[in-house]
């Protein structure tokens, strides 16, 4: 017989005595507690009701839980319905839990309303039968807010800038062919003399700059156009709401600087060994802020360091290692294992605010002359680029868990190097012959100082 196993189980694997869960809608909740029946020992008794989702009755929710001992509450994950019940029993001092509503209510043949939902919640609740999901603290849950509307507004702007092209090829004007952007400071200057009555195209392409300059001949071509005054118009209302866009990201950017300059785990510590908000900024500093030290790794700037951490915290015993990290932000394929046969699968979706930054840094590492852009070049020519693209934000992601879980660690490149050190030369010569044979040709290997 084989050796038997042990497994152990996870923290959130643990039965419970006194739980309470609630199905969640836009007005109400339906409440469902189960607690041990004094007066008929071995049995559990169940009490379901309904509570409206307002701030008093999930107040009032929360004492009279409290009062009944109740160790764990599960809500669903249902829209942001959910926000005000987490908020207001996690302030109650009762341990909540969100959880994901589809493997939870995924059991066919079980009839479907929001109190059996409930007392099915709760049931496998004090199973131990519910992964919760990951609720950063309350100053991180801040500047998610502001990353999040940050990056509404930059799509909101990106949107504009497609509309202001679109406008422009209405006109008869070809700008962006010359120019390698709309939103570039001549193109501006050009869309604002044009609204200003300006339709000469030698006038409009003298405010070209730097290398759109070159390109004098092309860019008056692409000048004469037939701009008429509704047109004008129109550029102006679009060219404000860009503006305004402007100021507000300026704004948001700002907000979250200062959000993540009161979280004490985000501080750095200075050569004398203080520490503080403004600490650390040394390059000498035994420990640097989180956001410069996610800096340093290739392709994140200010702004995506500041959305990585908005979404994963900075507390990385959460995840516990870089895998299960990697595996909560959907980065690595599903495994299926069925007697002996293992397929792979597609990792899920994930969360969409952690890809999209993960996703523009690894396509930004990719142009670059380091580890990380020859392993992008590498992947890319064996499996296609899309799929090399997910496996450099894997790795961008393996880095940024060792940065946040040692803050002493800095990012160290490895080099473009790397690989070729990395391999034998007889593993080399392998690969080539064996390439070589399959193309139908006899190889002989003979060493240079042999056939000298």
């Amino acid at each position: 017989m084989e050796q038997p196993q042990e497994v152990e189980d996870e923290d959130w694997e643990r039965a419970w005595e006194r739980v309470a869960a609630v199905d969640i809608a836009k007005a109400t909740g339906v409440v469902c507690t189960r607690v041990p029946d004094e007066d008929r020992p071995g049995r559990r008794l169940t009490r379901i009701w309904t509570v409206h989702a307002t701030v008093a009755g999930v107040t009032e929710l929360g004492d009279h839980l409290r009062c009944q001992g109740i160790e764990v509450v599960t809500i669903e994950s249902t829209s942001d319905y959910w926000r005000i019940w987490h908020v207001i029993l996690e302030e109650a001092g009762l341990k909540v839990q969100l959880v994901n509503a589809r493997p939870v209510k995924n059991v066919p043949g079980r009839a479907k309303t929001d109190k059996k939902d409930a007392a099915w919640l709760a049931k496998l609740t004090e199973r131990g039968m519910l992964q919760p999901s990951f609720i950063p603290p309350h100053d991180v849950r801040a500047l998610r807010e502001y990353t999040r509307l940050r990056a509404e507004l930059v799509r909101e702007r990106t949107r504009l800038w497609s509309r202001m092209e679109k406008l422009l090829e209405r006109a008869l004007i070809k700008v962006t062919v010359v120019a390698s952007s709309i939103d570039t400071v001549s193109v501006r200057k050009m869309i604002e003399a044009l609204i200003s009555g300006e339709r000469d195209p030698r006038k409009l392409a003298d405010l070209a700059r730097t290398r759109m300059r070159a390109r004098m001949k092309d860019l008056i071509a692409a000048l004469d156009g037939r701009l008429e005054d509704h047109h004008g118009e129109e550029a102006r209302i679009i060219l404000g709401h860009i503006d305004a866009l402007n100021r507000d990201i300026a704004r948001l950017e700002a907000l979250a600087t200062e959000q993540i300059a009161r979280i004490p785990a985000s501080w750095g510590v200075d050569p004398g060994g203080a520490t503080g908000p403004g600490a650390g900024r040394p390059a000498a500093s035994p420990v640097l802020p989180a956001i410069a030290r996610l800096d340093e790794v290739p392709g994140i700037g200010p702004a995506a360091a500041m959305a990585i951490i908005a979404e994963i915290g900075l507390d990385m015993t959460v995840f516990g290692t870089a895998g299960r990290l990697v595996s909560w932000a959907k980065l690595c394929p599903q495994t299926r294992q069925s007697g002996a046969r293992s397929t792979a699968r597609s990792p899920g979706k994930g969360d969409p605010w952690l890809k999209g930054p993960l996703g523009e840094a690894a396509a930004a590492a990719a142009r670059t002359d380091t580890w990380l852009g020859e392993r992008y070049r590498r992947l890319a020519r064996r499996r296609g680029k899309r799929k090399a693209l997910v496996a450099t934000a894997r790795a961008i992601l393996v880095i940024i868990f060792h940065l946040l879980a040692d803050p002493a660690t800095r990012f160290t490149d490895l080099g473009p190097g790397y690989y070729d050190d990395k391999i034998s030369a007889e593993r080399k010569i392998r690969n080539h012959v064996r390439q070589l044979e399959a193309l139908g040709l006899t190889v002989t290997i003979t060493p240079a100082q042999d056939a000298a």
